[in-house]
């Protein structure tokens, strides 16, 4: 049964961007979110405590969090990817931070350079921290549909590693299609089994459009009743292990969508179409968006 209400979670300002090759001034970040805020999102991802050597778009990332203008109704949280990441986060005053693993030892090594085992030990150690300081954690699982060095994933290894991220504390776990390879059917089969580990309520969506099959993919998830639905506003992102991959699923394609469906998201369209041309302007690139392009820059 489809799902009344869903909620977005925008992943733009972070995911979106980290892979760009236009380095965006800190000032114009600011009011890209600022912009986002005013849109009406329980959770935007703004930001990632990462070297800036391997990820410069995320150098200033810190000081984004001092300077937009926040909404009260709205969490902002960092991606975290080890203790020091989330310590610096928690010391800033973050309250909801990310960590991620994956089911794929070749993707974990090549990521992150650890072994999923590593990844679990270390996530552990953020989490303990986290619940000390009152913080929330989010969960992400990457390459849940396929991985560009190991091709499929056993689904019920992604399952297993979402009941321990939902078993160590974390809120929410993200099923990221990270390299865009899965289709429906596929999709179906995946979140069965994760649902066989923890509730609906704590599954979210995170699908890339490499393929054309991110939006058939959310189709497949809401028939299951997921409502949590990671995006980004104009199809921002891509990954640097998919060739031609078109980066994650557009905020406004999945928008239109649901509103095609009477499904309640409490963003406004035309609002995120403004600020898909907005930031695509200054990335000097069009957006991946097919909505963003039916209904112009001018609305």
């Amino acid at each position: 049964m489809f799902p009344k209400n869903v909620n977005i979670y925008e992943v733009g300002p972070r995911d979106g961007l980290q892979n760009e090759k236009i380095i965006l001034p800190l000032k114009l970040k600011v009011e890209f979110i600022n912009m986002l805020s005013k849109c009406s999102y329980k959770n935007i991802e703004i930001g990632s405590f990462v070297s800036s050597k391997w990820v410069p778009q995320m150098e200033n990332s810190g000081e984004l969090f001092e300077l937009i203008k926040k909404n009260p109704s709205t969490s902002y949280p960092y991606l975290t990817p080890n203790y020091y990441g989330a310590k610096t986060a928690i010391e800033k005053g973050i309250k909801t931070i990310c960590v991620f693993t994956t089911a794929s030892e070749s993707f974990s090594k090549k990521n992150t350079n650890c072994t999923v085992k590593e990844s679990q030990k270390r996530i552990e150690e953020i989490v303990v921290l986290a619940k000390k300081e009152g913080v929330k954690v989010r969960g992400y699982i990457s390459c849940v549909l396929g991985c560009p060095y190991e091709g499929s994933i056993n689904f019920e290894k992604t399952a297993q590693l979402a009941n321990f991220l939902n078993e160590i504390g974390c809120y929410e776990v993200s099923l990221g299609d990270t390299v865009g390879y899965g289709t429906p059917l596929e999709v179906k089969l995946l979140i069965e089994n994760v649902f066989k580990y923890i509730d609906v309520d704590k599954v979210a969506v995170h699908f890339h459009d490499t393929y054309g099959q991110a939006l058939a993919n959310i189709y497949s998830a809401l028939e299951l009743g997921v409502y949590n639905i990671d995006s980004s506003v104009g199809g921002l992102g891509g990954c640097p292990y998919a060739k031609g991959a078109k980066g994650n699923v557009a905020t406004e394609d999945v928008l239109y969508m649901l509103d095609g469906m009477k499904i309640n998201s409490n963003i406004d369209l035309k609002s995120i179409v403004k600020v898909s041309w907005f930031i695509h302007k200054a990335l000097d690139k069009m957006p991946s968006s097919r909505v963003a392009f039916a209904l112009g820059n001018k609305i």
